[in-house]
Formats: C-alpha cells, structure tokens, sequence
C-alpha cells in the first residue's frame, strides 16, 4: 500500500482539537479534543444544560467553536431536538421536502418505504399536527436511512420513543457501524447494541 493509501485510510472522518465554546460566564467545553473514526461510536454524557447540543452542533457546523481547529472529511448528517415538520403538511410531504433540503430527491414510493423501516406507513398521510412526540421522532430517523452521510450527529435521539422505537435506533446505528459510518450521540443511556461492536468512546460533560 502507498503511502497515500495508508493515509486515505487512517484519516478519521472528524477531528476537533482544542474546541470550545461559553455562553457569558458559563463555559461548556474548553480544549476538547474529539477523534470519530470509521465505524466508531462517541457517546456524550452530561447532565441536563452541561452542553451536549452545543457540541453537537458545533461539531456540525451550526455553531462555531471559539477556540481550536475543526477538520470533516465526510458529509454530516445531524438530527436534532425537532424535526422541522409543518403541522399542516402531511407525513410523507414533509419528509420528501426535508429530504429535498439535504439534496436528496426521492420519490413518494421510497419515501413510503423509509416509513415502512420506522414503523410509520400506515400514517405517510396523516397531518404531522396529528403525530405523537415518539413518531415525530420516528419520522427524523428516515433521513438517516436513505441518506449518504457518513458521520451521524444525533442529539438524544431515544427521547420521546418506546422500547421498539430504542431498539430500532440501535439498530440503525449499529448497521451504520458495520458499514464504515461514524456516530457522535448527545445520550443519557446507551445507543450500543453491544459491548465489542466496534471502537467505542464516552466522553462526559460538566464534570
């Protein structure tokens, strides 16, 4: 193997080093070094306001770090708190326009399939007003399932879900693993399937 390849393979698919980021007198994170490998798992701890979602979002690029350096060498997909849906849109049109946001146009068929993975078919045409937290929830994890990021940001992605709903995001995670991707979680409990399903990392904040 060349020199080059070795290194093409080595690269990790985040680095940060040295970020930060303070609010006033409240400092979140301060020279945090963070490395996502391929097929890598980084769990972040923290209680309630100890700057899970800022760094998630730093890390995405939706808020800068006032410190250190930030490199990203694969697309981002980041779900967040909110899925973005309009009550007065139906399921299936509000994840066809979020999927066009992000540049992916699917038809209404693959998207009915996506809902299919997440147990919401049977409501595609259902007004969002009319979802629960958990299937609104639900709805968001269809961006990752037909997207073609490589690095997962996903910000407590087990609230508001049942025991099905769990488990179904530990799957996604865990395929997403197998297959080269890398996953950084904003959690208060476990996302892993497993104890030795690839490199692992939990890393705590406000401590």
């Amino acid at each position: 193997m060349s020199n080059a390849s070795a290194c093409a393979v080595a690269r990790p698919l985040l680095s940060a080093r040295g970020i930060a980021c303070s609010v006033g007198e409240r400092r979140f994170f301060c020279e945090l070094d963070i490395t996502l490998a391929a097929s890598a798992l980084i769990e972040v701890r923290g209680r309630n306001g100890s700057g899970k979602s800022t760094l998630l979002r730093v890390l995405a690029g939706l808020q800068p770090s006032q410190a250190g350096h930030l490199e990203r060498h694969a697309e981002i997909e980041y779900v967040g708190h909110k899925a973005g849906f309009s009550d007065r849109l139906t399921l299936l049109e509000n994840v066809r326009w979020s999927l066009a946001q992000r540049g992916a146009d699917l038809d209404s068929e693959a998207v009915r399939q996506a809902l299919g993975r997440v147990g919401l078919h049977l409501l595609a045409d259902e007004l969002c007003g009319t979802l629960s937290a958990g299937q609104r929830r639900r709805a968001a994890l269809v961006r990752l399932i037909v997207g073609a990021a490589k690095i997962w940001l996903l910000d407590e992605p087990l609230t508001a879900l049942d025991d099905d709903g769990a488990l179904l995001v530990r799957e996604l995670i865990a395929e997403h693993r197998q297959g080269g991707g890398g996953v950084i979680c904003a959690t208060h409990g476990s996302v892993r399937m497993t104890t030795d399903d690839g490199p692992f990392q939990s890393i705590a904040l406000g401590s």
